[in-house]
């Protein structure tokens, strides 16, 4: 990092770079207008239904700092995420929200078993959601915002539905989704608990990410990468209990691991903060894993709960660790070359937008 007055980034100067989002939930990212009229449409009682007062209530309530309590927000948006209709409406304007941010390139990730309630199949779930991304991508494009968006499918980590998930992902691939995860309640549900899907996705040559390290140590980490054989890390940020530092800073045998595989680790700043990964933004542990050389990317997780878009997350960092554009563009091209997109298309996206992009960004705010 180069920091100087004349290469800070401004907020809305992140807003229009070129950005790339690997972990996000769609079911964290609603907005609060669309929940309410959907809630009301189908009789769904919310804590309130004044759209501001609604979103400060999904913050603070996400704000206990722990991932349990922070999950039982989510009962209100998958909720409403119960109809063909409402997934397509609820995925458009998920593009549409992330593009007008600057995000050109997004995996969104949800989980099609909690979608069941109003009588759609898995395949209807992942059909009207693909359906309403690409209607998202068409619309941000009228606006002039470029997005390519694909999909995640997750198992639930304390159900038994995840091999069943994973063939989901696998019968949509190339049609939309690209990968698959494990999402809910890290502690007492490790990822090797869910090994059979794993082992089916690497039969299947088909890539996953694996959340690990978020609220539970090394040993989930451990478990995701070298049991399961994750190629990414949703958060990761417990890796820090596997490094010393001091004079010469010291890697464990899981860290080490880490870092010299260069298995992308999803880090999103304010929902750790939210989780207790972390006591504030100045004192999170991206900025000693970045500074240490780990594959180190920059997302929003749950954009409603935490309050934030993907400009502000990258505005925390460079107000407090000194940030430059460079390392914006570093964390943005970690992503791009991360993401479970065909690599032909990931070269695409890097030499015709994020690149030619940030090289006119740095030359006009040189070091």
């Amino acid at each position: 990092m180069n920091f100087t007055a004349s290469n800070v980034p401004t907020h809305d100067q992140l807003r229009a770079a070129p950005k790339v989002v690997l972990h996000e939930h769609l079911d964290g990212g609603l907005r609060p207008q669309t929940l309410i009229e959907i809630a009301d449409a189908i009789g769904h009682t919310l804590p309130t239904t004044d759209p501001k007062a609604l979103a400060d209530w999904f913050y603070d309530a996400a704000n206990s700092g722990t991932l349990e309590r922070y999950l039982e927000t989510f009962a209100h948006t998958v909720a409403v995420m119960q109809t063909a209709d409402h997934c397509y409406r609820i995925a458009a304007e998920a593009a549409q929200d992330l593009a007008a941010d600057g995000v050109v390139y997004a995996e969104l990730r949800y989980a099609p078993e909690q979608q069941l309630l109003g009588g759609m199949s898995l395949s209807e779930v992942v059909e009207a959601t693909l359906a309403g991304f690409e209607a998202g991508e068409r619309l941000a494009a009228d606006f002039g915002h470029r997005i390519k968006v694909r999909t995640l499918l997750c198992g639930m980590r304390h159900t038994d539905r995840a091999l069943e998930i994973a063939k989901l992902a696998v019968e949509f691939r190339d049609k939309g989704v690209v990968g698959f995860d494990i999402a809910g309640g890290e502690i007492g549900n490790p990822p090797e608990r869910h090994l059979e899907a794993f082992e089916f996705l690497r039969r299947e040559s088909m890539q996953f990410t694996i959340h690990a390290g978020e609220s539970v140590g090394v040993e989930s980490i451990w478990g995701a990468v070298n049991v399961c054989g994750a190629s990414r890390i949703g958060h990761g940020i417990k890796i820090m209990e596997d490094i010393k530092f001091g004079t010469t800073d010291q890697l464990g045998r899981v860290a080490e691991y880490l870092r010299d595989r260069r298995i992308a680790l999803e880090v999103a700043p304010s929902s750790n903060l939210q989780t207790g990964g972390a006591g504030s933004i100045a004192t999170h542990p991206i900025n000693e894993l970045y500074r240490l050389g780990f594959n180190v990317t920059v997302n929003n997780d749950n954009r409603l709960m935490s309050r934030t878009h993907t400009s502000r997350e990258f505005a925390l960092l460079v107000e407090n660790f000194g940030w430059d554009w460079s390392d914006v563009r570093r964390c943005t091209e970690n992503a791009m070359e991360a993401a479970f997109l065909h690599y032909p298309d990931r070269v695409a996206i890097l030499d015709e937008v994020i690149r030619p992009a940030y090289a006119a960004l740095e030359s006009v705010h040189p070091e």
